[in-house]
This record gives C-alpha cells, sequence and structure tokens, in this order.
C-alpha cells in the first residue's frame, strides 16, 4: 500500500487550464463546477475525475516545459505515490471519497501550450506508460481537501 497527500485541486467551466479550488466536491458524474467541452473524449462515469502526480509535472518543468497545475486538465494534483504504481483497477481511497483508475487520460492538443514546442505527448501513454494522467470513477461520493491523505490498494 502506498500513501500520497492532494495537493492541487482543479475544475473549469470548460477547456484548460483548471483553476484552482480549495475543495472538490466528486459525484459519480464527475466533480461539481466542472465541465469538458469534449464529451467524446473527456467526462462521464468512467472519466468522471482526472488525476496527475506532481512528480511528473516536477520533472517536466526540470526539462523545460511551461506546465503547471491545472494546465493539463487534472482536477487532482497528488504527491507521495510512487510513479509506476498507478494503473487501472487501482483503488484510490481519500478521507471521503473512493476512486477507482480506469484508464491513462490521453493527451490531446488542447493541452500544448503546457508544453515546449507544443509537445503534449510528453504525458503520453503510449510512449511513456508510466508517465501519464489517470482518469478514474467514484465509488464513494463526497469531497476532497488539499492536503488529504490518498492510499493505494492494488
Amino acid at each position: 500500500m502506498a500513501v500520497g497527500k492532494v495537493v492541487g485541486l482543479h475544475t473549469s467551466d470548460g477547456g484548460v487550464p483548471k483553476l484552482a479550488t480549495r475543495v472538490l466536491e466528486v459525484t459519480s458524474s464527475g466533480c461539481i463546477g466542472d465541465r469538458q467541452n469534449d464529451l467524446k473524449h473527456h467526462g462521464g462515469i468512467n472519466k468522471a475525475v482526472c488525476l496527475f502526480q506532481a512528480e511528473i509535472m516536477n520533472e517536466l518543468v526540470n526539462d523545460g516545459h511551461p506546465i503547471s497545475p491545472g494546465s493539463t486538465g487534472e482536477n487532482i494534483l497528488m504527491t507521495g505515490i510512487p510513479v509506476g504504481e498507478i494503473r487501472p483497477g487501482v483503488r484510490l481511497i481519500f478521507p471521503n471519497v473512493e476512486l477507482v483508475i480506469t484508464q491513462d487520460a490521453p493527451p490531446c492538443k488542447t493541452i500544448m501550450l503546457s508544453f515546449t514546442g507544443g509537445q503534449f505527448n510528453a504525458i503520453s501513454h503510449k510512449k511513456r506508460p508510466n508517465f501519464t494522467r489517470w482518469y478514474a470513477k467514484v465509488s464513494k461520493e463526497g469531497s476532497i481537501r488539499i492536503g488529504d491523505s490518498i492510499e493505494l490498494f492494488n
């Protein structure tokens, strides 16, 4: 079991960047106050929440990319869970919410401003399987706050 922590929460009325919020209300259909412009590729029950690891973001910043919290559309930015431990089927338990990872979140051109030269494929699961964002479905609805703990169960 790995343990992490919530370091960022983000929502948007559509598109990116998503803006910081201190509390994220999570329902089975998504995050309250968050809307996706492209419902064919984003949102819905199996893609209700998008998660990203701060360790990956920090590495991208160190490589010169202008990525920042919320700029790639993640709802939850977390730290402390080892890169490579998250994959489909993993459960993430927060104090008041439970999520189940369903799939990687494929990058698209709408996040290209977060990457030098528009290289949004820098977080492509196909190119780097552990260096990606993730989608999750909600198995327990509730609120997530900055600083909340996250327990990972396989």
